[in-house]
Parts: C-alpha cells; structure tokens; sequence
C-alpha cells in the first residue's frame, strides 16, 4: 500500500517500453490489475494539446524550498505553451504523512519485527527506528490510517473529475547528502526522515499512476523534478504529457560538470 512498483529510465520512451512489460495482472500481486494494459509506446504520439491540469505548489499542507518551487511552476506552465489549461484550484488535503507512516512502520514490524531481537546488532538506526515505531503502533492506529486513505481517495477522486493530470513539485528539497535529513524547509520546521518528500506519499496510498520528470536544477546544479499524477488506471495520459514536456524541455544530453 505504501509502494508502487514502476520503471526508472533515462527518457519517457525507455520508461512506456518498461512499463508495458511490467503491467498486467500477476496471480501473485492480487492488487494487480485484470485489464488489458494500454499500448504505452503509441500513446506518447498523442501531444498534450487539450488537456486540463491543476497544479498545486503544496497540496495544502507540505513545506516546501522556495527555489524548488520556483522552478517547477516555471515547468507546470510550459503544459499552456503545449496547448493545455493549467489552473491552481483551491484544493487542500490533511497531511497523509502520518497515516503513510503508521501504514509502513506497521507492515515492516508485521514482517521483520523478530529482528529487533534475533539480530539487532544488524539493523542500522534507520531500520531500528522504523520497526520500534511498527511495535508501539495499535490497532486503532492502523485503522485509522486506513480510514484515512479512503477518505483521502474520494477527495483526489472528486478532484480528478474535473482535470486530467495534477502537477506538483516531486521533492520539497533539492537533493541532499546522504542521512542528512533537512529540518527545516522553507523556513518550517519538518519532520526528520519524512519532510522531503511530502507530496509523493499520497498517490503511494491512492494508488494513482505518477511520473517525476527533470525539469530544471537548481543553483547548487542539483536536479529539480515535476510531478505528474493522474487518474487512477490511466497511465497512457502520465506517460503522454511526460513525454510533450521531455520534447518541449529535453533533458537527456544534460551532463554534471566533473570535479
């Protein structure tokens, strides 16, 4: 539920390719779906022309880097110069962090807890952490953060019915070195291990298909990404406008300077 499986590629024809041999049902995955996957490959050809996108800078709730920011609303609205309507509706979703939380340290303590005590001396803190969070949780909590995914679909559901895609930044940071979790984005405090990545972990729950595309970098040259969700079950409309933005604003021959 907290995870989604997908493909990770250099450009958004490599990433249909993938995505094509990945979709379909599997007898062991009984989320997964019975429909005949749509032809990914011939859906990139289509254009963004006409579509009707929102974006949104923070879903109502996350903190996010003002450079960040900047840049990709600067990338949502190359989508009007591709023939699409961007609007910014007024729309606002509680902060799904905690109940992600509960849902993955539950599901990681279910599954690794005997860990902590046949062999502790293996797990590093981070895991530590996640599967001592996993055995304080109740079963209130859990169901409770199950409620609160139902309730948090129905509204991205009500949303989606009047656009086809929402636009968000993907991360609220920059990249940062590795363990060094920020603590404070854009002048907020935030949560250790979870502030940087606020606005990707509600379509993990929702189940709704998501690309992140490069869409700038920032002044440190470290890449800033876009992300695009749609409707639950239609991928083809995430891997075409993906595919209008990468051919507007092609990143693929972009290299980092060597030190």
């Amino acid at each position: 539920l907290t995870s989604q499986p997908g493909p990770m590629a250099r450009n958004v024809r490599d990433a249909a390719i993938l995505l094509q041999v990945l979709a379909g049902h599997d007898s062991r995955d009984p989320r997964s779906l019975r429909d005949r996957p749509a032809d990914y490959l011939a859906d990139l050809e289509g254009g963004a022309r006409g579509l009707r996108i929102a974006w949104s800078s923070d879903l109502g709730y996350a903190a996010v880097d003002q450079e960040v920011l900047a840049i990709s609303s600067q990338a949502a609205r190359v989508f009007e110069e591709l023939g699409c309507t961007v609007d910014e509706p007024a729309f606002q979703l509680d902060n799904p962090v905690p109940a992600f939380l509960t849902i993955f340290y539950t599901n990681n303590y279910a599954s690794y807890g005997h860990l902590l005590d046949e062999r502790p001396q293996d797990l590093t803190d981070n895991a530590r952490n996640c599967l001592e969070q996993g055995r304080q949780a109740t079963a209130v909590d859990y169901a409770g953060a199950l409620r609160y995914v139902e309730e948090m679909q129905a509204q991205l559901d009500e949303l989606m019915e009047s656009y086809d895609l929402l636009l968000t930044p993907t991360m609220a940071v920059a990249p940062f070195p590795v363990g060094q979790f920020p603590e404070r984005i854009g002048g907020k405090e935030v949560t250790a291990r979870s502030g940087y990545s606020p606005m990707t972990r509600p379509f993990n729950l929702s189940g709704q298909p998501a690309a992140s595309i490069p869409c700038g970098f920032s002044s440190d040259g470290l890449p800033i990404g876009l992300h695009i969700i749609g409707r639950r079950g239609d991928e083809a409309t995430v891997l075409r406008a993906s595919a209008a933005f990468e051919q507007a604003k092609p990143w693929a021959h972009l290299r980092p300077d060597i030190a």
